[in-house]
């Protein structure tokens, strides 16, 4: 065995490390459950794995095969320190603490710079041990890799107090304190002289950016060797002395790997806070320079603490909070608009997702890009977590998500329950049962989660940030081609061209007299206002539907049909959903072909109308059939005049009253459209081609014209 043994490992005899109140008198023989603290305190002559003769080396923890802690990267030192604090709970002991060091590499896969275990059965009890570990490498056991320094308490718990512990160690570390110290704001503005990767000389490049776990990735500006982005991306900064972000820029290539044009640094640590830098990076292995802004600016709002830590429950600090977002304060850090508090109460009824007919269950609260979480309840479904998220808020438009997980050991978690929230709807001090939803959100699952949410935000900010764009989340999964989606998205075009179409039936039966009242009243209504017309009835006509159907909602009648239709959509796809895993087996790819050649097909004849319609404008300009193209210039030529001439008041109102007499004058008349009638002449560059005569050939071969008949 590889390994350094215990025995042989120097013991400190300065007594127990108190973790209080969890460090009580001993459990019986035989805990259901350890806790080990852990202070993963340097390493001394580590690897070299660098070109630079240096490295960055990281520190992962493993028991039983699954990833318990990872540390910071330590950049370009041998004999880093690391001095981080971890608090594992353990059920078994048989289990050795897998230590391993790696290298860190961005964009490409970290090298391995040793290995050791910790064998926890060896360690005695309610004792702090300082450890010293020696690295080695099964492959090549006889290289000296470097060692690493451990400070290791092992301490029995109940079953009952593993809730109780975590609670107050989560109490301990975050109670009122910043989970990240500020963030990082990069806008990536532009390359010069890039790289050509491409045969014709240019290159399709993105960057990309990575600070410690966070990564991030720019859009690809096609063929250009000077791309302008202008994209933000911001990264939590949790080192108060910086840290470093990586950055490397690549070349997309379809159907390949994707070819490397270079990298570089920034060292975050050699810039001042609150301020914006405007860094020109040139690159490393590579040709080319990156322009781009660097702001560092501290975050005061985001936090997770017990219940019992509330600061909204404070009535001072609460009046200091609504003092800072007040009306006074509107035109002060126009991107702080506002703060909402979360308390994650507690769950019930939860998805059994283990064997044992229980789950370990914990909650992610997520605003926009910035993610917390809760501790683990194990072996529960019916959790209580009693935790408090406070979040910044940037845009009050923002949708508070909640999501439950069971914690499994060996892979990642498995889904139990999600909850999406709009800010704008929160009920302040409510405390309420949320009914968990499925993944995609359109249909129930088992369970529900109790939340109290307060917010406190500024209007007048609120309504200013809704005038910029939206943020961009980047932890989004990647969208996969379904025939649900590809329905659903169809039939949602085709109610919003529905509704314009049975618009334009509804005005028309006014035209047509199919009741004389109505077309009364439209007439004398569209005479009035045409010969009255103003600009400012355009955003007035505007305002009626919004003060009518407002009026209608206050009084109890609610108009608005969609939100239930649109339910009813989901629920049948969420049917197909399950019909199709239930015959996913039984379909083979002909038959999943077959599935969406309807949804295809209106889809395809949909836009062959409108691109052709498009082409006929097109031709018409083209004098592609000069009869038309004379024929529009008579028409356009006489509208000139006539416009020149007569107010256009006047020629709305003649127009207006010859839609409405028509039908008057003539009963029998077919109502039409002279300019789609028009167009529909003109023949779309498909019909061109198709009406083409292919020139003969005044010596054919009886092959070729064989080939050509093959009938």
């Amino acid at each position: 065995m590889l390994t350094l043994p215990l025995l042989a490992v120097g013991q400190s005899l300065t007594g127990v490390d108190t973790v209080d109140p969890c460090n009580a008198e001993p459990p019986p023989p035989s805990p259901t459950m350890y806790q080990l603290d852990i202070v993963l305190k340097k390493g001394n002559n580590l690897a070299i794995r660098d070109r630079t003769g240096t490295s960055d080396p990281y520190v992962k923890f493993k028991i039983a095969g699954k990833e318990v802690f990872r540390s910071k990267t330590i950049h370009k030192n041998l004999n880093p320190v690391w001095d981080e604090r971890v608090t594992l709970l353990v059920e078994s002991l048989r289990d050795p603490l897998y230590v391993k060091v790696f290298d860190y590499d961005f964009g490409l896969q970290d090298d391995f710079m040793g290995s050791a275990y910790l064998y926890l059965e060896s360690l005695e009890h309610q004792r702090t041990l300082e450890v010293t570990l020696d690295l080695n490498d099964p492959h090549y056991p006889e290289n000296n890799l470097g060692s690493l320094e451990l400070s290791v308490t092992l301490s029995p718990r109940d079953g009952d107090m593993r809730d109780t512990c975590q609670s107050m160690r989560l109490s301990d570390v975050h109670r009122k304190a910043q989970l990240w110290r500020g963030i990082v704001s990069i806008s990536l503005i532009e390359g010069r002289s890039l790289q050509p990767m491409d045969a014709n000389g240019r290159s399709d490049p993105y960057v990309k950016f990575r600070m410690g776990h966070q990564k991030y990735k720019s859009k690809v500006i096609p063929k250009t060797l000077n791309p302008q982005w202008r994209e933000q991306f911001d990264f939590h900064m949790y080192e108060e002395q910086g840290g470093y972000v990586d950055i490397t820029v690549w070349d997309k290539d379809a159907g390949k790997k994707d070819d490397f044009m270079g990298r570089c640094t920034i060292d975050l640590s050699l810039l001042s806070k609150e301020h914006t830098h405007k860094l020109e990076l040139p690159l490393e292995e590579g040709e080319g320079v990156l322009v781009m802004l660097v702001a560092l600016t501290a975050s005061a709002a985001v936090s997770i603490s017990d219940l019992s830590v509330n600061v909204l429950d404070d009535p001072h600090e609460r009046h200091q909070i609504k003092q800072r977002y007040s009306l006074w304060r509107s035109l002060h850090n126009l991107k702080d608009v506002g703060v909402v508090q979360v308390k994650v109460i507690r769950a019930e009824g939860l998805m059994a997702a283990d064997v044992t007919g229980k789950s370990d269950p914990f909650c992610v609260v997520e605003l926009s890009n910035d993610r917390l979480q809760t501790h683990t309840v194990y072996k529960n479904l019916n959790p209580e977590w009693n935790k408090v998220f406070t979040f910044n808020v940037k845009d009050i438009h923002s949708v508070l998500e909640v999501t439950v997980y069971d914690e499994d050991r060996d892979r990642s978690a498995d889904f139990l329950g999600k909850v999406a929230i709009p800010l704008l709807n929160i009920q302040n001090g409510e405390r309420k049962a949320y009914a968990l939803k499925s993944k995609e959100l359109t249909g129930p699952t088992k369970g529900v989660i109790f939340l109290e949410i307060d917010v406190i935000f500024n209007t007048v900010k609120a309504g200013l940030r809704t005038l910029i764009p939206i943020e961009q989340k980047y932890i989004e999964e990647e969208p996969k081609v379904s025939k649900q989606l590809l329905l659903r998205n169809f039939n949602r075009v085709r109610r919003c061209i529905m509704f314009l179409i049975n618009t334009g039936y509804y005005i028309n039966s006014c035209f047509e007299w199919d009741s004389p009242q109505r077309s009364i009243c439209a007439f004398v209504l569209f005479v009035v206002v045409v010969w009255n017309f103003e600009l400012y009835m355009i955003p007035l006509a505007l305002l009626l539907p919004l003060a009518w159907n407002y009026i209608l909602i206050t009084s109890g009648k609610d108009t608005r049909q969609d939100v239930q239709a649109m339910e009813d959509l989901l629920e049948d796809e969420d049917e197909d959903f399950d019909k199709d895993d239930k015959d996913s087996e039984r379909k083979g790819f002909m038959n999943k072909l077959y599935a969406i050649q309807d949804v295809c097909i209106s889809v395809q004849n949909a836009l062959d109308e409108v691109a052709s319609y498009g082409e006929r404008i097109k031709n018409t300009f083209n004098w592609t059939v000069p009869f038309l193209s004379w024929l529009a210039i008579v028409a356009l030529g006489v509208a000139t005049i006539i416009v020149y001439f007569i107010p256009l008041r006047y020629i709305v109102l003649a127009w207006g009253v010859n839609k409405f007499t028509k039908k008057l004058r003539d009963p029998y008349s077919i109502d039409n459209n002279e300019i789609l009638d028009f167009l529909s002449r003109v023949p779309s560059d498909v019909q061109v081609v198709q009406y083409r005569e292919l020139k003969l050939d005044p010596n054919p071969s009886p092959n070729k014209r064989k080939k050509n008949n093959p009938g």
